[in-house]
C-alpha cells in the first residue's frame, strides 16, 4: 500500500511537474518577447528624446548665432557708414597720394616673388574661409606677416609655415584615426557587455520567479499535509479512546459472564449429585430435579453463548482497530516524509532565490557601471557636432589646398601668376 501510494504520488507529481515546466517555458517565452519589445521601444524612445534634445539645442544655438551675427552686422554697417563719412570729409585731398601708393603697390606686385607671396596668402585665406578653419585663417595671417619681411629666401618662411600646418593636420588625422579605432572597439565591446549582463539579469529574474512560484506551491502542499496529519492524529486519538472503552467494557462483562458460568456449573454439579443420591434413597424427586437442572443448563448455555458473542465482537473490534492503526501509521509516515522533503526543498528554493537575488543585485550594479561607462564613451565618440567622415573629408581638403599653395610658390607657378597679373592690369587700364 505504501509503495502503491508513493508510485501514485510520483506519477501525479511528474504530471504536475511536466505541466509546470510547460507553463514556465511558455511564460518565459512570453516574458522574454515582452521584455525584448520593451527594450527596443525604450531604446528607440531614449534615442528620440536624445535626438530631440540635440535638435532643440542646435536650433537654439543657431537662433542665438543668427541673432548675434545680425546684431554684429548692423553694428559693422553702422561703423562702415561712419568711416565712409569721415573718409569723405577728411581725406578728399589725399586722393593723389592714395593713387600713387596704389601704383607703387601694383609695381611691387609685378615681381614674381611678391606675386607668389600674395597669391599663396590669398589662396590660404580663401581656403580658410571655405573650410571655416580658424587654424588656416591664423596661418594666412602669419604668412602675410612673413611675406612683408625681407629675407634671402623669400619663400622659405612661408613654405615652412605651410609644411608645419600640413604636418599638424596629418598628425591630427592620425590621432583622429586612432581615436576612431578606440571608439569603435570600446563601443562594440561595451554594447556586448551590456547585452550579456542584461541576458544574465533576465535569466536570473526568470529563475527567481520560477523558484518562488515552486516554493509557494510547496508551502501550500505542506500546509495541506500538516492539516491532514492533524486530522489523522485526531482520528487516531478518538479510535484509541473508543478502543480503550470497548476493551474495558469487555474485560468487565466477560469476567462477569465467566464468573456466572462457573457458578452455574458448580450449581449443576451440586444439584446433579443431590438428585442422584435422592433418587437412590427416595426415588420420588426425579421429575422435579430434572426440571431444575434443565433450567440451570439453559442459563449456562445462554451465558456461554453471550460470552462467545462478546468475545467475537471484541476480537472483530480489536482487528478493525489494528487495521485502522496500521493504515494511519502508514499514512502518517508517508505524509510526514512528504512534509520533511517538501520543507527541505522549499527552504533550498528560498535559499537559491535569495542567492539569485544577490547575484541579480550584483549584476544590476555591474550593468549600471557598464551603462555609465557606455554613456561616457558615447559622449566622447558619438555626441560630436561634426561626424568623423566629415572631419576626414574637410582635413583632406585642407591638406590638398595647402599642398596647392606650396605649388604656387614653385618657380613655374610664379611665372604663370606674373602673366595672369599682367593680364589683369592690362584689363584694368582698358577699363
Amino acid at each position: 500500500m505504501l509503495a502503491s501510494s508513493l508510485k501514485d504520488e510520483i506519477k501525479f507529481g511528474n504530471k504536475d511537474m511536466s505541466k509546470a515546466k510547460s507553463d514556465l517555458a511558455a511564460s518565459g517565452e512570453a516574458k522574454a518577447t515582452a521584455e525584448g519589445d520593451l527594450a527596443v521601444t525604450t531604446k528607440d524612445l531614449n534615442e528620440d528624446i536624445e535626438t530631440l534634445a540635440t535638435l532643440h539645442h542646435d536650433c537654439m544655438k543657431g537662433a542665438e548665432d543668427f541673432e548675434a551675427e545680425t546684431k554684429s552686422r548692423g553694428e559693422e554697417l553702422k561703423a562702415l557708414a561712419t568711416a565712409k563719412k569721415v573718409i569723405t570729409e577728411a581725406t578728399s585731398g589725399a586722393a593723389d597720394l592714395s593713387y600713387s601708393f596704389l601704383q607703387t603697390s601694383r609695381t611691387r606686385l609685378s615681381s614674381g616673388a611678391d606675386l607668389a607671396k600674395y597669391e599663396a596668402v590669398r589662396f590660404v585665406r580663401d581656403l580658410a574661409h571655405k573650410t571655416k578653419s580658424t587654424a588656416l585663417a591664423q596661418l594666412a595671417t602669419r604668412m602675410a606677416q612673413a611675406a612683408g619681411g625681407s629675407s634671402s629666401d623669400p619663400f622659405g618662411k612661408i613654405k615652412g609655415l605651410i609644411r608645419d600646418m600640413i604636418e599638424k593636420l596629418l598628425k591630427e588625422a592620425e590621432e583622429d584615426a586612432t581615436e576612431k579605432a578606440f571608439c569603435d572597439k570600446e563601443l562594440a565591446e561595451t554594447e556586448q557587455k551590456k547585452a550579456d549582463k542584461e541576458a544574465v539579469i533576465a535569466k536570473l529574474t526568470t529563475s527567481m520567479d520560477s523558484m518562488s512560484a515552486k516554493s509557494a506551491k510547496l508551502k501550500e502542499q505542506i500546509a495541506e499535509l500538516e492539516k491532514e496529519l492533524a486530522a489523522l492524529a485526531k482520528t487516531q486519538a478518538e479510535a484509541d479512546k473508543l478502543r480503550a472503552e470497548e476493551k474495558a467494557a469487555f474485560d468487565t462483562n466477560s469476567a462477569e459472564l465467566k464468573k456466572g458460568i462457573e457458578g452455574v456449573k458448580m450449581a449443576l454439579k451440586v444439584l446433579t449429585d443431590y438428585y442422584s443420591k435422592a433418587d437412590k434413597a427416595h426415588g420420588s424427586a426425579d421429575g422435579a430435579g430434572s426440571g431444575i437442572i434443565g433450567l440451570i443448563e439453559v442459563c449456562e448455555s445462554d451465558f456461554t453463548k453471550g460470552l462467545a458473542e462478546m468475545t467475537a465482537t471484541e476480537e472483530a473490534a480489536a482487528s478493525e482497530y489494528d487495521k485502522l492503526t496500521k493504515e494511519n501509521e502508514i499514512s502518517k509516515a508517508t505524509k510526514s516524509q512528504d512534509v520533511k522533503y517538501k520543507t527541505k526543498e522549499s527552504k533550498q528554493l528560498d535559499k537559491d532565490t535569495a542567492e539569485a537575488g544577490s547575484d541579480k543585485s550584483t549584476a544590476s550594479e555591474e550593468l549600471d557601471a557598464i551603462m555609465t561607462y557606455l554613456k561616457g564613451i558615447q559622449d566622447r565618440c558619438i555626441a560630436k557636432a561634426e561626424p568623423y567622415a566629415e572631419i576626414v573629408k574637410r582635413r583632406e581638403a585642407e591638406i590638398a589646398g595647402l599642398k596647392e599653395a606650396l605649388t604656387i610658390l614653385d618657380g613655374e607657378a610664379v611665372a604663370m601668376l606674373v602673366q595672369k597679373s599682367a593680364t589683369r592690369k592690362l584689363r584694368g587700364v582698358r577699363a
